[in-house]
């Protein structure tokens, strides 16, 4: 593979971006709720849509960490399912990617 240091950088500025926005989400639900039952309810649907923001940016941590640990293991830009190239307009779409296009198709399917 190629120079990953470029994907690296963006690989850890995502996952810093990540950080902040999950701590903001964390200090929004740790916040006091509303007394008022109308106010609660509509708090309650925002909290749910918090949650499930969170879940993503959880799972995405999960994806960008493990690309760098294919980074750091020399494994990075290869196909974990083929063991082909991960071309190189896919890995700048997404960095963390472990299929090349075909396999990701394949198992999409």
């Amino acid at each position: 593979m190629k120079d990953v240091s470029t994907y690296r950088a963006a690989l850890l500025k995502r996952l810093s971006e990540l950080d902040s926005r999950l701590h903001a989400i964390e200090a929004e639900l740790d916040a006091e709720h509303s007394k008022d039952w109308e106010e609660l309810a509509v708090e309650r649907e925002g909290d749910e849509v918090l949650e499930q923001l969170g879940q993503s940016g959880q799972d995405e941590i999960l994806r960008i960490r493990a690309a760098l640990a294919r980074i750091r293991d020399g494994e990075f830009g290869i196909c974990a399912r083929c063991g082909d190239d991960i071309s190189a307009e896919r890995l700048a779409v997404v960095p963390d990617a472990p299929l090349c296009k075909n396999c990701a198709t394949e198992v999409a399917q």
